[in-house]
């Protein structure tokens, strides 16, 4: 039930966001009639590109039930059997990443200190680069800062509900995807 009711709120929320980022900034200016309109274009001066939809699970992520974990969205999605996601957030990555492609959960633990110092549970790894177990993890107290830069650290941060709902999904030797 709270599943269902974060993805509406998260649902309102985007379709809020699209509805104030389309209103013009002042309201009583004269509509453009559709002969007058100017095309639209972005900053870089190349025409818009239609917002992508940070529900959308990632194209090249494979199929059946899976985490994916995309790099460049800092987001994860919880995708069932049937390819549909069952839940996304944002993420805070760590200073060392995984390359992308398939992987599996290899190990667990419910309650442990991070290697920056910060106690974490529902740690979920998968991966190592660099010497560095790479995982997923909620600190305890809430936070999902932006790690130190300057010290190797693995644990890919969310938020404590987030946590949960991925140590409840991602048991060991479930089908972890990294894309770019």
């Amino acid at each position: 039930m709270a599943g269902l009711t974060a993805a509406a709120v998260a649902a309102v929320c985007f379709l809020a966001y699209q509805a104030s980022a389309n209103a013009p900034a002042d309201l009583s200016a004269e509509p453009r009639t559709p002969a007058t309109s100017a095309p639209s274009i972005s900053p870089s001066g190349g025409p818009k590109q239609p917002a992508k939809d940070p529900l959308a699970v990632p194209a090249a992520s494979g199929s059946g039930e899976r985490v994916v974990y995309s790099l460049a969205d800092r987001r994860v999605w919880l995708v069932d059997a049937k390819g549909k996601a069952t839940r996304t957030f944002t993420v805070m990555p760590s200073t060392v990443h995984p390359a992308p492609g398939a992987y599996s959960v290899t190990s667990r633990s419910g309650s442990v200190r991070g290697s920056d110092g910060v106690q974490i549970e529902h740690v979920v790894r998968f991966a190592t680069a660099q010497d560095v177990a790479i995982g997923f993890s909620a600190a305890v107290d809430g936070s999902t800062p932006k790690p130190d830069p300057t010290k190797k650290t693995g644990g890919i941060r969310m938020k404590r509900a987030d946590g949960d709902a991925l140590w409840t999904f991602a048991v060991i030797g479930a089908k972890v995807v990294v894309v770019a």
